[in-house]
C-alpha cells in the first residue's frame, strides 16, 4: 500500500478588525484606515508565501443598548477599493474580499470582481455572504426586504447570473487587431439573458474573460443550507470549527456533498479561522495568550456580551462575580447588527452549567466562550499543531487572524512558516501566478468539462 502524499497547507491572512479578537487598545495597534496598515499586512503575508490576504466588511455599525458598539469595524475604507490598491503593491498574493449578496446586483458584482482579477493578473477572490438582518438593510434602498429563508435563494441566483456574465466572452473574443480595425469578435460575445425569481437581466458584459475565468469564490456559513451552498458554489469555505474532531466532521460532511454537483474532493478547500500566540516556551505562550484574552475582553465587554444573550440591562452585575440569577427576557433588539445563535434560555442554561462546573466568573466565561480556535505554544509546537489538523483531514489550512493591526502576522511569518517548510507541508516559493494556482484549484471550465484535479 502506497504512502499517502503529504498535504500542503493553505494559509490566508485576515486583516484584523476592531472586534473581540483584536486588541485595539494595545500601543502596538495602528490605524484601521491608513493604507500603510493594509500594505504592511499584505507584504508580510506575501513574504510568508501565503495564498491570500482576506478583508472582511461591515455594512453597518452595530448598536448595543442604542449606542454604537465599541468593538466594531469603524471607519474602514471600502473593501474593493483597498484590494484594487493592494494589487499594485503585491505580485503573487491573492486578494479576497467579503461582499454581500443580499444588497448588491449581479452585474455590478461580476464587473467589480472581474476588474480586480484583471488588475491583479488573476488574484481575485470573493467571499460571498448573505444577510437577513433588517437593521443592516436600513442602510440600503430596498431595506430589510429579504426573509431569512430567501437569503440563499438570492445568493444562489446572484452567483449563477455573475457566472453567466463571466462566461459570456469566449477566450478568443478579445482580438485588438489594429490592422483590420477589429477590437473584439462580436460573435464570440454572448448576450446574457436571465429570468428568475430574483433577477431579470438582459445585456452584454463589458469586460473580456479574466485571467482566472471566474474569481475564486469563498463562502462563510455553517448552517445546513450554508454547507449546501458552499458545496455547490464555493471554491473554499471559511469556518469556525475549533477542535480536531469537530473539524473532521465538518470536513467530511461538506466534502461528501460535492459529488452531487459533479465536483471532486480537491475542488473545495476548508479553511477555518484561527488565532495564534507564540512564546519561548509553552508556559510563556500560555501566559501571553491569557494576557491577550483579558485585553480583548474587559469587564465592560463581558457584560455587553452577556446582555446580548439575556436581552436585558446587566450593568449592575459584577463582571468578576457569578452569572445573573434572572432569566433572559427574550428581547433580541438589545444588540442590532450582530448574528445570534440559538435560543437565549437554552444558551443561558449552557452558560450556567459551564460556569458552575469550571467555577467561572462572568468575564472568565465570556473569555472562554468567545475564544476562537487558538494555536498557542512555541513556533515548533504551533507548526506541529497546524500540520496535524491538515494531515488528519480536519481542514486544508487556516485563515489566520492576528490580534494586532497591522504587524501581528510578522512573528508567524518569521518563526512558524520556516517550521512548516521544514516539515515539508508548506511551499518554499510560489509556483504559480494566480490564486487558483496557489490553492490547487482547477480552472472553472476544466471543472465543467470534467478535467481531473491535480
Amino acid at each position: 500500500m502506497s504512502k499517502r502524499t503529504k498535504k500542503q497547507i493553505h494559509l490566508g491572512a485576515h486583516f484584523p478588525g476592531v472586534n473581540n479578537t483584536t486588541v485595539w487598545t494595545d500601543p502596538a495597534s495602528k490605524s484601521q484606515i491608513e493604507f500603510d496598515s493594509f500594505v504592511h499586512l499584505a507584504e508580510s503575508a506575501e513574504r510568508g508565501l501565503f495564498d491570500f490576504f482576506f478583508l472582511a466588511e461591515g455594512l453597518r455599525l452595530r448598536e448595543h443598548r442604542n449606542k454604537i458598539h465599541d468593538l466594531d469595524v469603524v471607519g474602514r475604507p471600502d473593501t474593493l477599493t483597498v484590494l484594487n490598491a493592494l494589487a499594485s503593491v503585491t505580485t503573487k498574493l491573492g486578494l479576497a474580499g467579503t461582499i454581500n449578496t443580499t444588497f448588491n446586483e449581479p452585474f455590478e458584482l461580476a464587473k467589480q470582481f472581474s476588474s480586480l482579477d484583471h488588475l491583479s493578473d488573476g488574484r481575485a477572490a470573493w467571499n460571498m455572504v448573505t444577510s437577513s438582518d433588517a437593521f443592516t438593510g436600513e442602510n440600503f434602498r430596498r431595506g430589510g426586504y429579504l426573509d431569512r429563508a430567501d437569503r440563499y435563494v438570492r445568493a444562489n441566483e446572484i452567483i449563477d447570473v455573475a457566472r453567466e456574465f463571466w462566461d459570456s466572452w469566449q477566450s478568443d473574443a478579445f482580438v485588438v487587431d489594429r490592422d483590420r480595425g477589429v477590437f473584439g469578435r462580436e460573435s464570440e460575445i454572448r448576450t446574457v439573458s436571465h429570468s428568475g425569481p430574483q433577477f431579470d437581466v438582459t445585456g452584454r458584459f463589458t469586460l473580456p474573460r479574466s485571467p482566472q475565468g471566474h474569481p475564486v469564490l469563498l463562502q462563510a456559513g455553517d448552517s445546513d443550507e450554508g454547507r449546501e451552498f458552499g458545496a455547490a458554489k464555493a471554491d473554499a469555505i471559511f469556518t469556525i470549527h475549533g477542535t480536531l474532531e469537530d473539524g473532521q466532521k465538518f470536513y467530511t460532511d461538506v466534502k461528501g456533498r460535492l459529488a452531487k454537483y459533479g465536483r471532486e474532493h480537491a475542488d473545495l478547500k476548508v479553511l477555518p479561522a484561527a488565532t495564534f500566540v507564540l512564546g519561548d516556551s509553552a508556559q510563556d505562550a500560555a501566559e501571553k495568550a491569557d494576557h491577550i484574552r483579558h485585553q480583548q475582553v474587559s469587564g465592560k465587554t463581558a457584560i455587553s456580551f452577556l446582555e446580548q444573550v439575556w436581552g436585558r440591562d446587566l450593568s449592575e452585575y459584577d463582571p468578576d462575580g457569578p452569572l445573573p440569577d434572572v432569566e433572559p427576557s427574550g428581547d433580541v433588539s438589545i444588540t442590532r447588527g450582530r448574528a445570534r445563535h440559538g435560543d437565549p434560555r437554552t444558551l443561558a442554561q449552557q452558560y450556567r452549567e459551564r460556569a458552575e462546573t469550571e467555577n467561572l466568573s462572568i468575564r472568565e466565561l465570556i473569555i472562554a466562550v468567545t475564544t476562537r480556535q487558538q494555536f498557542v505554544g512555541t513556533p515548533a509546537q504551533v507548526a506541529e499543531d497546524i500540520d496535524s489538523y491538515v494531515q488528519n483531514d480536519a481542514c486544508d489550512g487556516f485563515i489566520l487572524v492576528p490580534h494586532i493591526t497591522p504587524a501581528g502576522l510578522d512573528e508567524f511569518v518569521d518563526k512558524v512558516v520556516p517550521q512548516l517548510q521544514d516539515r515539508g507541508s508548506f511551499r518554499t516559493e510560489y509556483t504559480g501566478s494566480t490564486l487558483r494556482d496557489h490553492l490547487g484549484l482547477r480552472h472553472p471550465y476544466q471543472q465543467r468539462e470534467g478535467v481531473r484535479a491535480s
